[in-house]
């Protein structure tokens, strides 16, 4: 899943590319995808893309002051293409391409665009076409940027105190933090040394410290390694990155020990049991259900 990091990449990306060239359409071939209907998508047509944004996981390119906003979901993907002229139609219900935004011709006759593909069966892609991005339920319901200047240690304390929620489901939480998905949760937590099952509520000052100092540092690491990458390389960066997670069975970089997972009903988390957990593995419901 597209995370800060890669959402803000392709916000980079898009600006240098997209700003100031027209839209001449845009083709919705996933009904599904598209979530708003007033203004009409065709509204964009003979627009200008004036600006690139991004709002926690959403993108945002604002036309002549209409915005369309784009959330990637889980499984979902922004492709640049140098020219459409020539691509062919296609039918809905066919193949991953979920929404087609086609730009006006450069001085050399290429007409660029981008594309929005969705892999899988479980179709999230969202698309809306809206004259305030905050119109956008996701959007409105967001909590602080992480990346932000108000985002300090003392917003962080505001944010833990009391709460009874899991450190690992709170950073998840896009309406407490913006921006934060299951990868770079795990990486945060690693960088933290704290285990992800910690009850938010008990962190001692010290430890919001640290948490605070994993979070923004981890998070504006992987946009620094992101940037200036073209918009297809940046699913390899964000793996290659990656200290904990998706690396279970794998040693950690850090202190050599296995790094584990813990599964559940439709996502897994990874940690380091030395770094994280004082060298004790954590339960993993889906396997202690199996040995039953």
């Amino acid at each position: 899943m597209p995370e800060l990091p890669e959402v803000e990449s392709l916000a980079h990306f898009l600006r240098e590319r997209a700003v100031g060239r027209t839209i001449l359409g845009v083709d919705v071939v996933a009904i599904q995808a598209l979530k708003t209907f007033d203004p009409p998508v065709t509204a964009l047509g003979g627009l200008t893309v004036t600006g690139v944004a991004r709002h926690g996981k959403f993108l945002d390119l604002d036309c002549d002051g209409l915005h369309l906003v784009i959330h990637l979901a889980r499984a979902g993907w922004l492709r640049w293409r140098d020219d459409l002229s020539g691509a062919k139609p296609v039918r809905p219900g066919k193949g991953p391409l979920a929404v087609r935004v086609r730009l006006a011709p450069d001085d050399e006759g290429l007409a660029p665009g981008f594309e929005l593909t969705e892999a899988g069966t479980q179709k999230r892609l969202a698309v809306y076409v809206t004259k305030n991005p905050d119109e956008v339920p996701g959007v409105a319901a967001l909590g602080p940027d992480p990346l932000a200047d108000s985002f300090t240690v003392e917003a962080l304390k505001r944010i833990v105190g009391g709460n009874r929620t899991q450190i690992k489901g709170l950073l998840r939480d896009q309406k407490v933090i913006a921006g934060i998905g299951n990868a770079y949760s795990d990486e945060v937590l690693h960088a933290a040394r704290m285990s992800p099952f910690k009850i938010a509520g008990t962190l001692t000052d010290a430890q919001i410290a640290d948490l605070h100092e994993a979070i923004v540092t981890t998070l504006r690491d992987a946009v620094e390694r992101a940037h200036g990458l073209a918009a297809k390389d940046l699913k390899a960066e964000k793996k290659s990155g990656l200290r904990v997670h998706n690396r279970a069975g794998q040693p950690c970089d850090v202190c050599g020990d296995t790094i584990r997972e813990v599964s559940f009903a439709d996502s897994s988390l990874q940690y380091c049991p030395t770094c994280q957990t004082g060298g004790k593995p954590l339960a993993d419901r889906r396997l202690s259900k199996l040995l039953k």
